[in-house]
């Protein structure tokens, strides 16, 4: 099925103007219910009850308040907040080129993907070939629904992304969190961690190895239900062992791995780079002990 698109913008830097249309780069596949009365299982209707006089209020009746302090409120028309919007025009202003490699993760909110929009297929190649070749990744604000986001564009499979992004004081650091640095790390647990993360490792990222199991059993189970089957309980699995040792948690897990990776060349699925790995950890993590 194709996809659709969300709305329409133009890209646009010094000069040059880029008609693009938006879509959504993602889907959540959650399960999702709805609330029914026990009793008949017919669906609840979501009231808004006034908590001091405990009267139903219906949305006519309602306004917008802020909690300046404890129960102290300031009250802010539809028609002052209205006055503070922007103008909607779906631009997407670049302001600067960055490394991509210097934005941090943390700061990305909801990913959109970006096509070329009635004539504007050359100057939407010319922009994604040159942030491609330039290695460059940009900073812009979209002007959307009378409030401006801030958006980091990027070239990717051949086409644009656009990111929105969190505004620096939206994000938290690690200030307040602590980072166990008061704790000496041993050199024969910091080699055996590496060991184990090279034994871990991957050339790439693919996340299609990867799925929502939990989403999956919940699936099962209400398909079940709907085919009138009986439904059976899955015995709770049993706690992981604890191991106080640092050390001999590195070690069990290096132990597991090399059982899985000799159990795999025993049956014929033989690699000769693995094999080699192998070998020169087998030899790190006797060096270790």
């Amino acid at each position: 099925m194709p996809t659709h698109a969300i709305a329409s913008g133009t890209v646009s830097f010094g000069l040059v103007s880029v008609p693009v249309k938006l879509y959504s780069a993602t889907k959540s596949k959650s399960v999702s219910f709805n609330l029914l009365h026990s009793k008949d299982k017919s669906r609840l209707r979501q009231q808004y009850i006034c908590a001091a006089d405990g009267e139903v209020v219906d949305r006519a009746s309602m306004v917008k308040g802020f909690e300046y302090a404890k129960d102290q409120y300031v009250v802010l028309t539809d028609d002052e907040l209205k006055a503070l919007e922007q103008t909607s025009d779906q631009s997407i202003e670049i302001e600067e080129f960055v490394p991509l490699e210097q934005v941090d993760p943390v700061f990305f909110d909801k990913s959109y993907m970006l096509g070329p929009d009635k004539g504007g297929q050359k100057a939407y190649r010319l922009l994604s070939e040159a942030m491609a070749k330039a290695g460059r990744a940009a900073l812009a604000r979209y002007s959307s629904r009378g409030k401006q986001q801030l958006v980091l564009l990027r070239q990717a499979q051949g086409g644009l992304m656009m990111h929105a992004l969190f505004y620096a004081d939206e994000v938290r650091g690690f200030e307040d969190v602590d980072r166990g640095e008061n704790v000496a790390v041993k050199p024969g647990e910091l080699d055996l961690a590496v060991q184990l993360i090279e034994q871990l490792g991957s050339k790439s990222f693919a996340p299609e190895k990867y799925d929502d199991d939990y989403r999956k059993r919940v699936v099962e189970l209400i398909e079940q239900k709907v085919a009138g089957q009986e439904i059976v309980v899955s015995p709770a699995q049993p706690p992981r062992a604890q191991i106080i040792d640092l050390m001999d948690a590195l070690k069990a897990s290096l132990a597991a791995k090399q059982r899985v990776s000799q159990s795999a060349e025993d049956s014929g699925d033989r690699h000769p780079v693995r094999a080699k790995a192998s070998t020169q950890n087998r030899k790190r993590a006797a060096k270790a002990k």
